[in-house]
């Protein structure tokens, strides 16, 4: 019997609008100030500081007993029923295709605006894909895709509201996806994590964002038990490198770390909307990992920051919109403050 998600055979344009790239920053703004002040993404900018890697995590495979302990971890840690409702993958983006994948093709939506690859991961998938923005919108979906918290401007449904939007799309044989990438730092009472056994219903938890370390591709779907086990079939064996294997079972039980660096975002986002308070420049919304702003001259502010090399995440069909991430040290407020100073002191 064949397994593997049946990926439409269609093509599908890769997304390419994404924050993170210095490389496309350098070209933008070749005479910018060295090294770039990267604030364009909602990585934590300190990192979780797991021990040295043993040479077992790069030499051998990784183990079965150490997979089981990832998402033992996981499950205790984001709020699943028990480990057999967590599949561990090398990043939440490859699990996008294969959730969507567990429905036949059909209607596809998407609470937007927000993080594109859904949309694409789910015409990859075959459905037909549709953002909408009011989230009863949602209800006769085949499949319905929610960002909570979402990205970029941090919007957050309750947790009895997507239940609700659950048991209606059950009735009719759909699928919920809530991609709480973000809920490491939102309240965890809204999250639906715990609520994985209806059978219906996948989370989609990020790794490498609030313990800000991404390159290590590391991701999590909670599912139902029988779910989870498809996504796991269809992702094989070894699917999680040794480094993330060994970084995420120490930082997925370490709590005090986890509980200070809570305490630490919080005052990092209120020093940054401060700064930009402080110029005129009034954050909207967003989360402790990244801040907000609209305004009618979001794009000129995105060109200002980016010669005084700060990169900033703007949206091409947004133009208004800016997502800023936040500072990891005083060094690098200093120099968002002298930026934000330049820019208001122009008469902008």
């Amino acid at each position: 019997m064949d397994i593997r998600p049946r990926l439409a055979d269609r093509t599908v344009d890769r997304v390419t609008d994404h924050g993170g790239s210095l490389v496309q920053a350098s070209a933008l703004f070749p005479d910018a100030p060295m090294p770039f002040l990267d604030l364009s993404t909602g990585i934590n900018p300190n990192p979780y500081p797991f021990s040295p890697l043993p040479a077992s995590a790069v030499e051998r495979l990784p183990e079965e007993a150490d997979i089981a302990a990832l998402t033992e971890r996981a499950a205790a840690y984001y709020g699943a029923p028990s480990a057999a409702h967590v599949s561990a993958a090398p990043g939440t983006q490859l699990l996008l295709p294969l959730v969507a994948s567990l429905l036949a093709p059909g209607p596809a939506r998407i609470l937007g605006p927000t993080y594109a690859e859904h949309a694409r991961a789910a015409a990859l998938a075959g459905h037909a894909v549709e953002e909408v923005e009011r989230f009863d919108a949602l209800h006769g979906a085949r499949l319905a895709v929610v960002v909570n918290p979402n990205n970029p401007d941090g919007r957050l449904m309750g947790r009895s509201e997507l239940l609700h939007l659950a048991e209606n799309l059950r009735r009719n044989g759909g699928v919920l996806v809530v991609d709480e990438a973000f809920m490491d730092v939102g309240p965890q009472a809204e999250s639906i994590a715990g609520d994985v056994e209806a059978g219906n219903i996948v989370v989609l938890r990020s790794f490498g964002k609030f313990f800000g370390l991404a390159g290590l591709r590391l991701g999590f779907a909670l599912a139902s038990e029988e779910l989870a086990q498809k996504l796991s079939a269809w992702l094989g064996p070894w699917a999680v490198a040794g480094p993330a294997l060994h970084a995420g079972l120490e930082a997925l039980a370490d709590r005090d770390w986890q509980s200070v660096m809570r305490r630490d975002l919080v005052k990092a986002r209120i020093r940054l909307d401060a700064l930009f308070d402080n110029t005129g420049l009034k954050i909207e919304a967003g989360t402790d990992l990244f801040r907000f702003l609209r305004h009618p001259r979001a794009a000129e502010l995105f060109h200002h920051l980016g010669r005084n090399g700060i990169l900033v995440r703007r949206f091409a069909e947004r133009s208004d919109c800016l997502r800023i991430g936040l500072p990891g040290d005083d060094q690098a407020f200093e120099r968002v403050r002298i930026a934000l100073g330049s820019w208001q002191r122009s008469g902008a």
